[in-house]
């Protein structure tokens, strides 16, 4: 076999053949060495821990990745016990955060123990549903307001074309906008315990197939318009939500406070307003009213298969505070968490295992309890970490944190 695997290097370093051609040649882990020593020879580099991570690349073709050359290695640290008092996650729970960032699991995990000791989190779904939209090109307004009504009044025969692609996604709703002789129709599907971005994609390009069809003076130029909006901060994401919408609350005690924080609630209460809300205003944003969502978010994707780059909406949000006569109200809102538990990288071996820590990996039962149960759990690790740092920043203990974590330094 290794004869043969020089033999395909020697043909790309020729030029005969190129990278992404190794695998006609190669079963597939043969071609992810072969690919491997091709890119060692170009760039005279030695790749010994890419190559080390144990990786199948026959079940991660034309499924996770492409072109693929090994692994990379990322800590994964869990916190907890987390309490959260769901509708679908009940109980205590340990929550894996993979992360290259030195405090960021003890900030967080220092957040869930007051909370814990605080009786836990409470959580609910405020929206599920993914999105997908489409932008059309009609000739005149008046074409727009015939194909905003036909839309309406054809919205039965729509839907039950889109679920002809899918045993699982359901079409909720279909929002119109409209700018000029522009129209986006913005798909809203349940996709049960998946993320489902993949699989509305499919169901609305069929719609839409048979929309240009049917109506016959509108043109589908893109099966996303932005509008939907994947990747991206909007408001109409902020407003609408995307994927789960969720609200995580605690009543943390002022003795809890005192002895698990080291701090203060009207401290904490007075940082989170003029930080989080006064300090974001002045900066100009517009969807992230908090201190760290994007961390705790982040380290959880990464950990269990999600797609990392939705982490730009899936860490939308805002922290609200309130001094209570016994302690601190707190809540996190995050508007558009996109998680599954089913599809993507949730199938590869280690984000298996790591959802596999909360009791979520895999179906529901019934259909979508999976993903709803992981996302009140997500939402409620975010409330710890939003709750440490602020108490954190409260105390003046976040620089001393990270150099005696994040740099090894005694403080």
């Amino acid at each position: 076999m290794q004869e043969i695997i020089d033999e395909v290097v020697n043909k790309v370093l020729k030029g005969e053949i190129e990278l992404h051609e190794i695998d006609n040649f190669l079963e597939a882990n043969a071609a992810m060495v072969a690919r491997r020593l091709v890119i060692e020879k170009l760039t005279n580099t030695k790749l010994p821990s890419i190559g080390s991570t144990i990786l199948d690349y026959a079940e991660i073709k034309n499924r996770n990745a492409e072109n693929v050359i090994g692994g990379i290695q990322i800590p994964v640290g869990v916190i907890g016990p987390l309490r959260v008092n769901g509708d679908y996650a009940k109980g205590d729970f340990y929550v894996p955060l993979a992360t290259t960032e030195g405090a960021l699991i003890a900030s967080v995990n220092r957040g869930a123990k007051a909370i814990t000791k605080s009786g836990g989190a409470r959580v609910k779904l405020i929206f599920d549903g993914m999105t997908r939209a489409p932008v059309f090109k009609l000739s005149s307004i008046e074409d727009v307001a015939d194909f905003l009504k036909w839309i309406k009044d054809n919205f039965s025969k729509i839907k039950e074309i889109a679920e002809s692609t899918t045993s699982h996604g359901k079409l909720m709703n279909i929002e119109p906008y409209v700018l000029g002789n522009n129209v986006w129709l913005r798909f809203v599907f349940e996709t049960g315990d998946a993320m489902g971005m993949n699989m509305v994609t499919v169901a609305t390009e069929k719609a839409c197939e048979f929309i240009e069809r049917e109506f016959g003076r509108a043109v589908c130029l893109a099966v996303s318009g932005n509008m939907c909006s994947d990747k991206k901060q909007s408001q109409v994401n902020s407003l609408h939500g995307r994927g789960k919408t969720v609200v995580a609350e605690a009543l943390i005690p002022n003795n809890v406070i005192k002895n698990v924080l080291k701090s203060d609630s009207a401290l904490i209460h007075e940082v989170n307003l003029r930080k989080n809300w006064l300090g974001g205003a002045r900066a100009g944003t517009m969807f992230q009213f908090n201190a760290h969502f994007a961390n705790i978010v982040t380290a959880i994707f990464i950990a269990t298969g999600q797609d990392v780059a939705q982490v730009v909406e899936s860490s939308s949000g805002y922290t609200w505070t309130e001094i209570r006569d016994n302690g601190l109200y707190i809540s996190v809102t995050l508007t558009s968490l996109e998680v599954g538990t089913i599809g993507g990288g949730t199938r590869l071996p280690t984000q298996r295992e790591a959802l596999s820590i909360m009791g979520v990996y895999g179906p529901g039962n019934p259909p979508g309890s999976n993903a709803r149960k992981f996302a009140e759990i997500v939402a409620s690790t975010v409330l710890a970490g939003e709750l440490n740092l602020l108490a954190a920043l409260a105390n003046k203990e976040l620089g001393k944190a990270h150099l005696r974590l994040g740099r090894g330094a005694k403080v």
